[in-house]
């Protein structure tokens, strides 16, 4: 049936291409005609040669000669059409070169190159000598009649090329258009705690093996040259390239490095090494240093063949499998070896971070993909397959004993999930935050000393979005504290400050040895509970010494399901955001403005949540080449502004349209400079808002992105303005989902 079909299309075909062929041979020959009797009209005829003529009846012959190869070549000896050759379908359309440089419409001009016949070979030394003779043709002919119609029928050649392009070209194509998005946010979620059906990776990226220094550049003990072994060596150079920091000057750095260096030298090396003191590290640092200035200044060729070669490991590692789904990996790099720098005083500053290997690796995966190889002559530690968790890759690292992990991107389904139900549980809590909070002010009265000091914490926790603070090994880590593990030095109390009545002054190390300052009035009975916490205590004891994390997050699970003292913060947080957009935002506000406003609204949570940053080096000195822009622009403005001046006083007297078309060109280049002020001055004001204050934090992890959404789509706010690229692929989830009228 479907053979019968495609036999009938095909006669249709040569028949169509037979038709074509005869109709371009009757145009033809009436546009000789035509061209005669114009030439005779014109008396024109006596002046043409007999070579001339000769020549279009040669041209004549050879159209006959190829149109009836053509027929031949179509339909064969026997008169049937060809269904194949060579085991390949004939093309529905066939290029036809004719002498005169005629010819139909190209389409699949390769597969003819497949059918090669006896026919094609004998008549291939003709057909390039007739494309030479084609071409002395035109040169002559270059002033006939005939052009316009050469160049119509160039057209069709053009288009199909540009058709060609089009089938070849799909690939090119493909990778330009922007992979379609996966809408995870649209599909069931698991139920059965999964977190995948099937994972498929190919592990991490190793740090490459070390490189000995070359030989003339030594390390001096004592002033004297000293060659070192490959492991004291390598320890040192990471000592080395941090001479330029202040780590390298502080007495708890210096001693743990030096403590772990002794390690890694030979038993002569440690009798020689004795003082750190006595090293010169000079010469390394110049070399690193040096380095450094290489790699800015590689040449362009250089720099491509290092991004095309990161490219491809992306490309290789990078990505994982994930339930049919192709899922970006966060970080898939081992951390290199150097030494180990902390948070603020941290006392394992200066430590030896070891070099990972594959034995120190647990890599999960699924039963039915194919597993990671491990580096040649190498093993995994364990191979798993746990779909309860999200890593991909985790080990052990040797500077406070916990477990790192690869995970996927911010953007997967799996991190996406995860942000999704936070902000969801958090807007659960503002259904019953005011049953809480009327909960714990009770609680304030009990006769329970326990329930007392849990009351006060979560008031803490709620009104200062103070962090809840886990309990940690004394010596082992940054002496930093939350709520629960608050002590007695941390906060004092103040009857009556600054007009202010029952104020609490906080001073202790938060998160990341950050410090959090606050002096804040609060209730009477807070203030008069804090006083009985303090009775008999010394400066080092416990302000909560009943209550640690565990318990009041069992307290906060049995008021809410999913409760815990990080959702009062991101509670807290969110609902700041929406409240502050409301009240700084004016209609009457232009773009910037609208984007000032908003990061104001973020600094009111950065500020509750103590986001702090110190103020970074290039401060004083970007603001000053802010200013430098800023004190130029108003000289622009003031110059434009005269300019505007003169060319009304011109119009005045002169009242011709050249000088009102000035008027408005001078008036437009006012405001023009004026906005361009404008923007600087708001982002001078903003650099000097943001001087302390870290925006990224609380935006990236605390408030809900539907509520910047529903901002920018309410003020006509590019959402470009607010979250940059990376963090528009994190919240997909939110910018599809949330519109302008959406509320936590």
């Amino acid at each position: 049936m479907s053979g019968d079909h495609a036999h009938k299309r095909h006669q249709m075909e040569s028949g169509s291409v037979d038709c074509n062929s005869h109709k371009h041979k009757d145009k033809y020959k009436d546009k000789e005609h035509q061209r005669e009797r114009d030439n005779s009209k014109n008396g024109n005829s006596e002046h043409r040669s007999s070579s001339e003529k000769k020549h279009r009846e040669k041209e004549k012959e050879q159209l006959k000669h190829k149109e009836k190869r053509k027929e031949e070549k179509f339909h064969g000896s026997d008169g049937k059409y060809r269904d194949k050759e060579n085991g390949f379908a004939s093309p529905p359309s066939i290029k036809v070169e004719e002498d005169n440089g005629y010819y139909h419409s190209i389409k699949h001009e390769k597969s003819l190159k497949r059918e090669r016949d006896e026919d094609e070979y004998k008549h291939k030394p003709k057909k390039v000598k007739v494309e030479n003779e084609n071409k002395v043709k035109k040169r002559r002919q270059e002033d006939d009649s005939d052009y316009e119609e050469r160049e119509e029928t160039r057209k069709p050649k053009k288009r199909t090329k540009e058709e060609k392009k089009d089938t070849t070209g799909g690939r090119k194509k493909a990778k330009n258009e922007p992979e379609e998005k996966w809408k995870w946010w649209e599909e069931e979620r698991h139920t059965d705690g999964s977190k995948w059906k099937f994972l498929e990776h190919k592990g991490p990226v190793f740090p490459p093996p070390y490189e000995p220094l070359p030989g003339h550049i030594r390390f001096y003990y004592d002033g004297k040259a000293m060659k070192l072994s490959p492991g004291a060596e390598e320890v040192a150079t990471f000592y080395a390239k941090m001479l330029d920091h202040e780590y390298t000057t502080k007495d708890i750095f210096r001693k743990n490095f030096f403590k772990d260096w002794r390690k890694e030298m030979t038993s002569e090396e440690k009798s020689k090494i004795t003082e750190l003191k006595k090293c010169d590290f000079t010469e390394m640092h110049e070399y690193f240093k040096a380095q450094s200035e290489a790699r800015k200044q590689m040449s362009k060729e250089e720099k491509r063949k290092t991004k095309e070669e990161n490219e491809r490991i992306l490309q290789e590692y990078g990505f994982c499998v994930m339930d049919n789904h192709r899922e970006r990996i966060g970080n898939f790099r081992i951390e290199p070896p150097g030494l180990f720098r902390g948070r603020g005083d941290h006392p394992k500053m200066g430590k030896l971070k070891r070099r990972i290997r594959p034995e120190d690796i647990i890599i999960n995966c699924s039963k039915d993909s194919a597993h990671p190889r491990p580096p040649p002559g190498t093993r995994w530690k364990e191979v798993r397959h746990d779909n309860k968790v999200t890593w991909l890759v985790s080990w052990t690292e040797n500077i406070q004993g916990s477990i790192k992990y690869i995970m996927l991107n911010p953007s997967s389904r799996i991190k996406g999930e995860k942000d999704w139900q936070k902000y969801e549980t958090a807007r659960r809590l503002k259904k019953c935050v005011e049953r809480i909070r009327a909960q714990y002010r009770e609680d304030w009265r009990s006769k329970e000393m326990r329930i007392r000091q849990r009351a006060v914490a979560l008031y803490f926790i709620d009104k200062l979005a103070l962090r809840a603070g886990n309990e940690k090994d004394e010596g082992e880590t940054a002496d930093t504290v939350g709520c629960c593990s608050l002590r007695v030095e941390h906060i004092r109390l103040y009857p009556q400050l600054e007009r202010q009545d029952f104020v609490v002054e906080f001073d202790f190390l938060g998160k990341d040895s950050i410090r959090y300052y606050n002096k804040i009035p609060v209730e009477k009975r807070v203030f008069k509970n804090l006083q009985l916490f303090l009775e008999n205590k010394q400066s080092e004891d416990d302000l909560f010494d009943r209550l640690n994390t565990s318990i009041l997050n069992k307290h906060l699970q049995e008021l809410m399901d999913g409760l815990t003292a990080k959702v009062f913060r991101t509670y807290n947080a969110s609902i700041t955001l929406q409240q502050q957009l409301k009240e700084l935002t004016s209609p009457d506000e232009n773009i910037p403005e609208k984007i000032l406003s908003y990061n104001r609204a973020n600094r009111a949570v950065a500020l509750l949540c103590n986001h702090q940053r110190a103020p970074p080096k290039t401060f004083e000195k970007s603001m000053q080449n802010l200013q430098i822009k800023i004190d130029e622009k108003k000289k622009q403005l003031s110059a434009a502004k005269k300019e505007h001046k003169a060319a009304k006083a011109d119009a005045r007297t002169l009242r011709d349209e050249k000088s009102k078309k000035a008027v408005e060109m001078k008036k437009k280049a006012v405001e023009r400079i004026s906005e361009q002020l404008m923007k600087l001055e708001v982002q001078a004001t903003d650099r000097e808002e943001n001087k302390q204050i870290a925006l990224g934090t609380s935006k990236l992890n605390y408030l809900d992105p539907r509520i910047s959404v529903a901002w920018c789509k309410k003020w006509t706010v590019s959402i470009e303005k607010i979250y940059n690229k990376t963090q528009r692929e994190k919240f997909a989830w939110a910018i599809d989902m949330a519109d302008d009228d959406f509320e936590f």
